[in-house]
């Protein structure tokens, strides 16, 4: 293997811990629930979920997890507006 290659592999394994580096602008995501499978996206700083509960609540358990699944990765409006509504955000 060239080593020029083999650097960039090193380099790749190591950005892939330093998930700070990234930032998700927009993002859909089909979520397997319980019951059935959601279309979850976000764009323009909102969530949207296709389930009933986000559209008569604006959240839901499903965006709630992503928030959780991408943690740093998020831009802050999407990391702080929904955890504040429920009462679930952790200082």
């Amino acid at each position: 293997m060239q080593s020029s290659l083999i650097g960039k592999i090193e380099k790749a394994k190591r950005y892939a811990q330093e998930t700070d580096r990234v930032t998700f602008q927009e993002l859909t995501v089909k979520f397997h629930g319980e019951n059935s499978d959601y279309d979850v996206n976000f764009k323009d700083g909102k969530w949207r979920c296709t389930c009933s509960f986000f559209s008569k609540w604006g959240l839901c358990c499903h965006t709630m997890a992503m928030e959780k699944i991408l943690d740093n990765m998020l831009p802050p409006e999407a990391r702080t507006a929904q955890l504040d509504a429920a009462g679930l955000k952790e200082d």
